[in-house]
């Protein structure tokens, strides 16, 4: 098991690991919508949600491997009611790529973010 991590991704706010990497899958931490920078959480699940993403694309990219690695997504979002906006805004983003993909309502999620985006990569 190794922990990856480097100074672009942003650093975990408690006691966890951003991405493990063993016998060859990416398991990353749940991704909120927070700049990397500012930290700010944006208004809107479509902004949010593209946000999120970007962040899982960029834990990727820093561990060596991309989207379209992804075997499994789980989608944590503040409101059922949101599903068409983040599938909507999702499915853009992944393109023909089509990993296997959980949508979980929860009733809130940390810093107020409406989505949160778990994964499950290979190398």
């Amino acid at each position: 098991m190794k922990i990856v991590s480097t100074p672009a991704m942003l650093a975990a706010n408690g006691h966890y690991s951003q991405c493990i990497e063993h016998n060859g899958l990416l398991y990353l931490s749940g991704q909120l919508p927070r700049n990397t920078i500012t930290k700010e959480v944006p208004q809107g699940i479509e902004e949010q949600t593209l946000l999120a993403l970007s962040n899982v694309k960029a834990v990727l990219n820093e561990a060596g491997s991309a989207i379209n690695k992804i075997i499994q997504v789980r989608l944590y979002i503040a409101d059922i009611a949101l599903w068409d906006q983040v599938n909507a805004v999702y499915s853009n983003f992944m393109g023909n790529h089509m990993p296997v993909r959980s949508v979980i309502p929860t009733k809130e999620l940390h810093f107020g973010a409406l989505i949160e985006v778990e994964v499950l990569a290979t190398v």
